[in-house]
């Protein structure tokens, strides 16, 4: 009930239906501010660590804000599951997990990417797949529910290798 009540929050309060790829025009522009690099439109912050959320999250819903910090735990998960909003090839993704976490610095400290907070596809289906795991299922079996619900009608999958 409660992974259900994660994407209905999430699809109430996004804004946007579908990810931006508007940010192209933008790639050459490095910084932001302090602290902030874009990249494709996308904006990149730098934290302590998982529990340190980015400054680019204040303001957005509490859900998204969750689904964001979970996303940073399961990091064995998500690289093994694709999006299917188009950034694959909008702006070099290669699994789910890249629409929320840029990089791990060896130290702990994250670069968080903005791109899933204008993305209810990449939300969704970080939501749906941590819930899924928490319950019990498989990393294969949660991958083979993404692929055959998100098959028609989106976008061409991530790069992401098989489980």
């Amino acid at each position: 009930m409660k992974k259900l009540a994660i994407v209905a929050l999430i699809m109430i309060n996004m804004v946007l239906a579908a990810c931006s790829n508007t940010g192209k025009e933008h790639a050459e522009e490095q910084h932001a501010g302090e602290g902030q690099e874009m990249q494709h439109g996308d904006i990149r912050e730098e934290t302590g660590g998982p529990q340190e959320l980015p400054p680019f999250l204040k303001g957005k819903p509490e859900d998204m804000q969750t689904v964001y910090q979970a996303a940073a735990l399961n990091k064995d998960l998500l690289e093994k599951i694709p999006c299917y909003c188009g950034c694959g090839e909008s702006v070099g993704h290669k699994d789910n997990y890249d629409c929320f976490i840029h990089d791990n610095k060896e130290d702990g400290r994250i670069v968080w990417d903005d791109h899933g907070t204008k993305c209810i596809v990449c939300l969704e289906i970080a939501a749906q797949s941590i819930s899924d795991y928490r319950n019990g299922k498989s990393i294969k079996e949660i991958r083979k529910e993404i692929d055959e619900k998100y098959k028609e009608g989106y976008a061409e999958p991530t790069p992401t290798e098989e489980v």
